[in-house]
């Protein structure tokens, strides 16, 4: 697998690349070696941050963690993204997506029994009337929701807003 490191508010040192490489090699098994993975390290008030992203047919695979020590979050990241792939490895090895970026030798090991059955439990039904964004966000807070689902009154577009976990708030719009 193939890594790209950024460090914001950090020095990259040889030990935290080596320590990121030493991590994603666990998980070669699951990708094919031209897969791409997108290490960001960043240190702020909340601790040491490292976001492993990697780019897979149809999606992408993301963990995140913060932790008080950078080679814990390291771990915990590269842990995050295996255990992900071992829960949603029937989502993965979709027949659209086979062999897509993923290793010949995970795909055999899948087992139909693992499957987790996916059960919708309640269905909503409701009208999108075209508001803004920030309408939007003060809708979904007068509900007590951590989203909403509104038509962009600027776009037409079918939006949602969204609760960060910093509390700042996300925007998720469809690409034209």
């Amino acid at each position: 697998m193939k890594t790209t490191i950024t460090g914001r508010n950090i020095e990259l040192t040889d030990g935290l690349k080596s320590a990121v490489e030493d991590a994603l090699s666990k998980l070669d098994r699951y990708f094919r070696e031209d897969t791409l993975a997108h290490v960001t390290m960043s240190v702020d008030k909340a601790g040491q941050r490292v976001e492993l992203t990697i780019p897979v047919k149809g999606g992408i695979v993301r963990c995140e963690k913060t932790t008080d020590d950078m080679y814990v979050s390291i771990d915990a990241a590269s842990e995050g993204i295996e255990d992900q792939l071992t829960k949603y490895r029937h989502k993965l090895v979709d027949r659209a997506h086979k062999g897509a970026v993923l290793n010949a030798a995970f795909e055999e090991g899948f087992d139909e029994d693992e499957e987790e059955e996916i059960k919708i439990v309640r269905t909503k039904k409701f009208d999108l009337k075209p508001m803004y964004a920030e309408d939007a966000c003060a809708q979904m807070e007068l509900l007590g929701h951590s989203f909403f689902v509104f038509t962009n009154a600027e776009t037409d577009a079918v939006n949602v807003v969204y609760r960060r976990k910093n509390g700042s708030y996300g925007l998720i719009e469809p690409e034209e």
